[in-house]
């Protein structure tokens, strides 16, 4: 069996490996040079994702698709499809890669966020949501495309002119996230909730086990699970939640993928949650997660890499280095992972 996945960045490349452990062939589609991912595919295509006659060559080598990250343009998901089967299937991207329809799914299940507005069609906006982030609808991560506004002057010297949304600012007291494994026969499987911890609004580190009430990771995990089986989800994806002080619980958002906080389930878990992906989207036998070791793990951002590339690692420390040319601020470059 040849897996084609989309994109070519570290979490293609982890896949990559996951799949190579259980026999499986990989063929990364990406549009960049600087793509660690074709390091460990059988085989690769660096080319625009709009390229048909390369992407046709894709379609023709592969038995099932998949992607690493959620921005892959809709229009080459869906041309894709049309010929070979797709997981997840990219009709989810449509909810999850614009944030207002993404909360608005949400709460139709009945799950909490934090309140939200539609910048761009209400008429008035009313100050009881500030301080609030304002955030771009859609192609934000890792901090890109937000801002804290903290009033409606700070408001107006936004340009509005593209779509945005206003969303509550709460008195947050952790974060943390549920990664959930959907197989093609419904069959679910979730990892125990992962606490992480962001500066500048980048992932910093993710742990286990996470420091919450039991009730509190019950019903993160029941929604995590809700949330899979609405979408029909297939393979793995995760579920961001933030906790306020008054033990308040609230989904941040939904990523349909395999995710940064999850790289700790490489060493934490008898199959992680790359494997896992893998299993679910080529349907093969099915692997029920167990925990094995409490873990922690540092993502290296920018020039923090330098630190680790020559460095002599101590025993219960795992580095990975993502084999990125360029090294930019902001950047992620690799992580590392202790066993706690």
């Amino acid at each position: 069996m040849i897996l084609g996945i989309l994109g070519g960045g570290q979490l293609g490349m982890l896949l990559c490996q996951a799949a190579n452990k259980i026999g499986i062939d990989t063929f990364i589609y990406t549009d960049s040079y600087d793509s660690p991912a074709t390091n460990y595919s059988k085989l690769s295509i660096i080319q625009p994702y709009d390229n048909k006659d390369s992407l046709n060559d894709f379609i023709q080598n592969c038995d099932v698709i998949t992607f690493e990250f959620e921005n892959i343009p809709y229009e080459t998901l869906d041309y894709i499809i049309k010929s070979k089967p797709v997981f997840p299937n990219p009709g989810i991207n449509k909810i999850i890669q614009d944030r207002l329809l993404e909360k608005d799914f949400i709460n139709s299940l009945n799950i909490q966020t934090t309140k939200y507005i539609d910048v761009n069609s209400v008429k008035e906006i009313p100050e009881n949501i500030f301080p609030s982030m304002l955030k771009t609808r859609r192609m934000g991560y890792d901090g890109k495309g937000q801002s804290v506004i903290n009033s409606l002057k700070e408001l107006s010297l936004i340009n509005l002119n593209i779509p945005l949304i206003l969303e509550k600012k709460i008195n947050l007291l952790k974060e943390f996230s549920i990664i959930v494994t959907r197989y093609q026969n419904g069959q679910v499987f979730t990892y125990e909730p992962i606490e992480n911890i962001h500066k500048n609004q980048i992932l910093h580190t993710s742990k286990i086990p996470c420091s919450i009430e039991k009730n509190i990771s019950n019903l993160a995990l029941d929604q995590s699970i809700n949330i899979a089986n609405n979408l029909d989800y297939i393979g793995t994806m995760c579920v961001e939640f933030f906790l306020d002080k008054e033990s308040n619980l609230y989904v941040n958002e939904v990523a349909p993928r395999v995710h940064n906080s999850g790289h700790l389930t490489i060493e934490s878990y008898n199959c992680s949650q790359f494997e896992s992906h893998i299993r679910a989207v080529c349907n093969i036998e099915s692997k029920k997660p167990i925990k094995i070791n409490n873990s922690e793990m540092l993502n290296l951002i920018g020039d923090d890499i330098k630190d680790y590339r020559d460095k002599k690692i101590t025993k219960g420390h795992y580095f990975y280095d993502y084999e990125k040319k360029s090294i930019m601020d902001g950047r992620k470059m690799g992580h590392i992972t202790k066993i706690i």
